[in-house]
């Protein structure tokens, strides 16, 4: 048996997604596909656009084995955290045999260079970035800055303009920084940019513009504005749109949940994180992840201004912090995810269990063969984590009222029955 390892959000299962599926298993000479992927917060600190379930359903349907979760911690983390946490949970498995990963660039020597000397950090870089990191820029511009002027590296630094390269590169660095087996792939991500809103004629539109298709079907139910050129259009009409899009399985469930279980916005979970912050003050707010101090003081300062979720993001944005950092920080206030705990945890190995979200109806042998390597626990049902250590118990507790806020601003949203995380069965498809 050979395994690829993909790391996902889904968010929602496109084509591109597919293709990515069947290219995994083509480079690698994989028979078998495993994800990791976000849970109900995803990357960008938002919550995802639908609950993980209907995600992880539309991955089984389309060719992965099994998903497993990434904590919350880790999902909702920098590009750095997000990828060791990733990377690290497919190491633990013992199992995994490669990981693919799409790219803008498909150069893997290059991503690789990079991630060498981030990882190495040469004096000559460091003395860049810290110049630039003075002269005011955010971090990510300053490695950029650094990286353009590092002899080594000046040819291809622009790599790191594009967001799926961003990420290729800290994987590497992660596999590197565990001195693990798992050897990289990489494929080349088809069709429009990550961040276009518009659909393509290809059939490889991005996330972003799937999301924004159905997001300006929400009618009443929508939160928040989206970009996009649509016209005024019924839903069966807008499905129409996403037939050349989404495989046909996947169709169906966006159909079937709409209005149901998704769309689901930042601005839906506005009166929760104002609570939040209204319970705090701004040293408390330095325990959270991703709040500086300086931060914590406009948060603070803010307040008074605060009308939803997503203005109020718009309102913290400064030239020295992105629009991304505020998301994240913001939702690892409301979720609680503070920068001791995920200290702890990193020290701790970074997982202290496996969480199954779901696995195709056949793959016992699979599930069996996990089981007998992983080094963590592997965890199908929350009831077998009484034997977890106490770091791994807080991860999972974090984890389960992360999902659990989430469903219940779903349930309220669109007035449906709500299944506490602990009655949730592991989905067989």
């Amino acid at each position: 048996m050979k395994i690829v390892g993909l790391i996902t959000e889904y968010n929602p299962f496109h084509n591109g997604h597919l293709h990515h599926i069947r290219e995994a298993r083509r480079v690698t000479g994989a028979d078998t596909v495993i994800a990791v992927m976000s849970g109900d917060y995803v990357q960008r600190g938002v919550p995802a656009f639908m609950p993980k379930r209907l995600r992880a359903e539309m991955a089984l349907k389309c060719g992965v084995s099994a998903v497993f979760e990434l904590p919350v911690c880790y999902a909702s983390g920098s590009a750095e955290s997000f990828a060791m946490g990733a990377v690290s949970l497919l190491d633990r498995l013992n199992v995994i045999d490669a990981l693919c990963f799409g790219s803008e660039s498909n150069d893997l020597e290059a991503m690789s260079l990079i991630a060498r000397i981030l990882c190495e950090e040469p004096s000559e870089y460091t003395h860049l970035l810290r110049k630039y990191l003075k002269d005011g820029c955010s971090f990510p511009a300053a490695r950029y800055k650094a990286l353009s002027e590092y002899p080594e590296t000046s040819s291809c630094a622009d790599l790191l303009n594009e967001p799926n390269n961003i990420l290729g590169i800290e994987y590497l660095k992660a596999l590197k920084k565990l001195d693990s087996p798992i050897k990289p792939y990489t494929i080349r991500r088809l069709g429009s940019h990550y961040h276009d809103t518009s659909l393509t004629s290809d059939g490889f539109s991005s996330a972003s513009a799937i999301r924004s298709l159905l997001a300006y079907s929400g009618s009443s139910l929508k939160t928040e504005q989206y970009a996009g050129s649509f016209e005024n259009t019924s839903f069966s009409n807008l499905l129409g749109d996403l037939e050349d899009q989404v495989p046909a399985s996947c169709l169906e469930m966006l159909k079937d949940y709409h209005r149901v279980q998704y769309p689901v916005y930042q601005n839906d979970f506005s009166i929760i994180l104002k609570y939040k912050l209204l319970n705090k003050h701004p040293e408390s707010l330095l325990r959270y992840a991703d709040v500086s101090e300086e931060l914590a003081n406009r948060i603070s300062g803010q307040l008074d201004n605060f009308f939803n979720y997503k203005q109020f993001c718009e309102l913290l944005k400064t030239r020295e912090t992105t629009q991304v950092r505020i998301n994240r920080a913001l939702l690892h206030i409301m979720l609680g995810v503070k920068k001791d705990d995920v200290r702890e945890y990193m020290e701790g190995g970074y997982h202290f269990y496996a969480r199954l979200l779901g696995s195709g109806k056949n793959q016992e042998k699979l599930l069996s063969h996990i089981a007998k390597n992983t080094s963590v626990p592997l965890l199908a049902r929350l009831s077998d984590s009484s034997e977890l250590p106490d770091a791994g118990q807080k991860m999972l507790r974090n984890d389960i009222l992360a999902s659990n806020l989430y469903m219940s601003v779903v349930t309220d949203k669109f007035k449906t029955a709500f299944h506490n995380e602990y009655r949730q069965p592991v989905l067989k498809v």
